[in-house]
């Protein structure tokens, strides 16, 4: 039986042991893929790189425990935030920490603050930010030119960092789980200096400049714990 997640309001010291079950619970593993967004910015999990990726397993409740965090915030229209805490063991990656920092939201835009609780507990538990996730509660389910920074961010520290977009009014698909293309979009954010809403220029490779993650598990077996540092 898979395990509960483990919600809390604050940081607990005690360390995750088992990631996962023994083998013999791993069936169930789903593999993410998806092929129904219309952008011009984005494609399928196609670029050279992503093909070299180590396996990331995430929690098949992540999201909707997530949606219920952020459920709040979405009702009024604001976006919410949280930072993905990965180990890493036997070649794969498994998302066993999900960090909701103190934030400020608009309705389009979601900015963490206080970061260095985020990197304590992420440290205090030998994690690596694995991606981060957040909503879009009006909008459709992509990656907004600020998100593409953001996601810059994470994806030049670790090469399998995730963007998941949470999108409960699309109604194509209500969730995804994106990188940037890399070569190609890395090299763009790379040069980019502008901030805010802003255009950017097309990939030195003719490439899209984000993508569908093709390297993400959706695991039963996977236990994962809540930090929720904003205020009760």
């Amino acid at each position: 039986m898979a395990p509960s997640p483990c919600r809390v309001k604050h940081h607990l010291s005690s360390s995750i042991v088992s990631w996962v079950e023994d083998s013999s619970s791993m069936a169930g593993i789903s593999h993410f893929s998806d092929s129904t967004i219309r952008d011009d910015d984005y494609a399928p999990g196609v670029s050279y790189l992503s093909r070299n990726l180590q396996d990331m397993h995430i929690s098949v409740r992540l999201v909707e425990e997530f949606m219920e965090l952020a459920k709040e915030n979405t009702s009024s229209n604001l976006e919410t935030c949280g930072i993905l805490g990965a180990s890493f063991k036997d070649g794969t990656y498994y998302v066993t920490t999900l960090v909701v920092p103190k934030q400020e939201s608009t309705a389009h835009s979601c900015q963490a603050s206080n970061e260095e609780e985020i990197h304590a507990i992420l440290a205090e538990q030998s994690l690596v930010p694995g991606g981060w996730i957040h909503t879009h509660p009006s909008q459709t389910c992509f990656l907004s030119s600020i998100d593409l920074h953001t996601q810059y961010s994470y994806q030049v520290m670790l090469p399998e960092a995730v963007a998941m977009v949470i999108a409960p009014t699309d109604q194509t698909r209500n969730y995804g789980i994106f990188r940037l293309t890399d070569p190609g979009g890395m090299a763009v954010l790379r040069e980019c200096k502008e901030s805010g809403f802003h255009q950017h220029p097309e990939t030195p490779d003719g490439s899209a400049l984000y993508e569908s993650c093709s390297h993400v598990y959706f695991n039963p077996n996977l236990r994962f714990e809540i930090v929720d540092l904003r205020s009760p």
